[in-house]
């Protein structure tokens, strides 16, 4: 445990930090298992639509530092070519 007061406000920071991420992890996670049910399912507009939902959120956690930039435009780039194939 900290002693000092200035990193007991740093943990109390990193854990409410820690939690949002994960709260946005999971929330990436869940987006893009929707776009692939509904690739899986046949249904282009249901994929096109999750698509977007996706695309967006992998953007702003990117750009809030949350996953890597690279990852972001991976999986977005691989959800892309799926979706061009139905």
């Amino acid at each position: 445990m900290a002693n000092l007061k200035s990193q007991i406000k740093r943990d109390r920071q990193n854990k409410s930090i820690r939690e949002r991420n994960r709260q946005v992890r999971t929330r990436l996670s869940t987006k893009t298992r929707r776009f692939h049910e509904a690739v899986e399912a046949g249904d282009v507009e249901a994929a096109t639509a999750a698509y977007h939902e996706a695309a967006r959120d992998f953007d702003k956690a990117a750009t809030k530092g949350i996953v890597h930039r690279n990852l972001a435009a991976n999986r977005k780039s691989g959800m892309a070519k799926r979706l061009q194939s139905l």
